[in-house]
């Protein structure tokens, strides 16, 4: 006689099992998925109802020839629980933020520290992945799994992979003409299939290096040479690598919102229409540090040096220092510190290092450079933490919380909209006061002094239910691309290259790209190698020899 602590339930065949949870990932954790649907209007009414039925069965029916192929008997409930819990995680997310999951953000995952990570956590996400992936994981590993003989279950396999094809293939032919409107004019529809997306993702990234030797970092550079005039002293540049920055939330950029007043009342140049190369900084940062531009280095055969290394080559003194999870990879060569876990009080209270964090002993880490290098000049890399979200509200020190009511949670979608913007104008005056302090720095400096302050990429903030950032380029809005590009000079360092400021002027509304930033930066400390293109740098017209 069976006791109540023994499992009753009939033994189930694998097949019931792979079908079961093909036929759930098509519904709750899909709902992003159909909500965007919905919102189509060439897909509305009756017709768009039968077209979302033919497109959730050609979706299970992908799903289930996927899972037919893995299931063998050692296999079946890990592969299942795979596809359960990454389809809990990606619902939550997409839902959420409205993000998308492509190759780009699974690398974003992959680089997330420790600090961004816990940023991220909160009770909404913990509900999502147990109701959608833990109870069905529960339900399924309290599930007896009928034995079938090999050859039998290999037949099986095969049928029902076959048959699942066929569902996919019918379920496509019938809606064939909406569907290839459809998936052509909104192609973020196909980032949202959970969580086929997620496997897709993961899969090119994993192939990439089939595509491109990345165990190998081809020099560049190696020409590169001082061209200023012998006896020129040394000069002192501050590059910002901004993080997250809309041009759009600047004040000096036009914003409705005075987030920028002490840059305000700085001689500085703002160019208003520069535009990322990537939605991440995963993407963007060595994009940005990359002589290739956008479109050469996304199809680039093998990974070169940066313009780091090339500054270093020409012998100036470069350093590079991080309050963010890293530099990935443009400074693994040089000189270089991070101070996201350092504990210096007042920047570091409360757990979290601000960015002027990196101004803290800036004197002394510059005077370890080598000397010989110092006295040809001194560039110091900055990345700051900035705006990075969805926890705004830890990058500003309280002093520095001039709009209000803010959102204070990392759930930005349960926040009134409003309270997420003052949230984020908030990081933007914070790097207002950060800026105007490093420019404040290099004013005590003996000799010329320069900051160039160019950020990775933008953000959304809740248009059209979008929130943070790493949408594909193609499809992107213009508020994770357009990002905010300054530039100060002192009255030495323009007397001594011959700088124009009313000619930079003139340029601030032009079009320019990270594409230029590489030969900018060469342009702007005089150093020249085969790698410069003198038309993308910004300053070199500007310049009198």
């Amino acid at each position: 006689m069976k006791t109540v602590f023994q499992n009753t339930t009939a033994a189930r065949h694998p097949l019931f099992l792979t079908l079961l949870a093909s036929l759930w990932l098509v519904t709750l954790p899909n709902i992003p998925l159909w909500r965007q649907l919905a919102q189509l209007p060439e897909v509305s009414g009756l017709r768009g109802g039968l077209f979302g039925l033919g497109l959730a069965l050609g979706i299970a029916g992908l799903t289930h020839a996927l899972l037919s192929l893995l299931n063998w008997r050692w296999l079946l409930k890990p592969v299942l629980t795979l596809f359960l819990m990454s389809a809990a995680s990606g619902a939550y997310f997409m839902w959420s933020y409205g993000i998308v999951i492509d190759a780009t953000m699974i690398v974003n995952v992959a680089q997330t520290d420790p600090r961004e990570a816990a940023d991220l956590l909160n009770w909404r996400l913990l509900l999502s992945l147990g109701v959608l992936g833990v109870l069905p994981v529960w339900w399924l590993w309290r599930q007896p799994v009928r034995q079938v003989g090999l050859l039998r279950r290999a037949g099986g396999n095969a049928l029902s992979f076959i048959a699942s094809i066929a569902v996919l293939a019918l379920s496509l032919l019938l809606i064939y003409q909406d569907f290839a409107s459809v998936m052509r004019n909104h192609t973020q529809l196909r980032y949202l299939i959970n969580p086929l997306n997620s496997f897709y993702a993961v899969g090119r990234v994993v192939a990439q290096p089939l595509e491109r030797d990345n165990g190998q970092v081809t020099p560049i550079g190696q020409d590169a040479r001082l061209t200023l005039p012998a006896g020129t002293p040394p000069a002192t540049l501050i590059v910002v690598v901004g993080e997250t920055a809309r041009a759009g939330n600047f004040g000096i950029n036009g914003y409705e919102r005075n987030t920028t007043p002490r840059l305000a009342g700085e001689d500085i140049v703002s160019m208003r229409n520069a535009w990322a190369c990537g939605t991440s900084t995963a993407a963007s940062l060595p994009c940005m540090f990359s002589h290739l531009g956008k479109d050469g280095h996304e199809k680039r055969s093998s990974n070169f040096e940066s313009l780091v290394d090339v500054l270093q080559r020409a012998g100036l003194a470069v350093l590079w220092i991080d309050n963010q999870s890293g530099c990935k990879g443009v400074c693994a060569r040089v000189p270089n510190v991070n101070t996201a876990a350092l504990k210096v009080s007042p920047h570091c209270d409360g757990g979290e290092c601000h960015d002027e964090v990196m101004l803290y002993q800036l004197d002394q880490r510059i005077a370890e450079l080598p000397a010989e290098r110092r006295a040809r000049g001194v560039v110091v890399f900055m990345h700051q933490m900035g705006s990075h979200g969805p926890a705004y509200h830890k990058r500003v020190p309280q002093a520095f919380k001039r709009f209000t009511p803010e959102c204070a949670s990392n759930a930005l979608q349960q926040c009134e909209r409003q309270q997420v913007v003052n949230a984020y104008d908030n990081t933007i005056a914070y790097t207002d006061h950060f800026l105007a302090e490093t420019i404040g720095w290099l004013k005590k400096q003996k000799g010329a002094g320069a900051m160039v302050y160019v950020a990775d990429h933008g953000e959304s903030l809740g248009e059209n239910n979008l929130y943070l950032h790493g949408l594909p380029y193609a499809i992107a809005p213009d508020v994770q691309k357009r990002v905010p590009w300054i530039t100060w000079t002192s009255p030495a360092f323009d007397q001594q290259r011959g700088l124009r400021k009313s000619c930079l002027q003139d340029k601030k509304t032009s079009p320019i790209s990270h594409d230029h930033y590489f030969h900018s930066v060469l342009g702007i400390t005089g150093v020249r190698s085969v790698e410069y293109r003198p038309e993308l740098d910004v300053y070199g017209s500007c310049m009198t020899p």
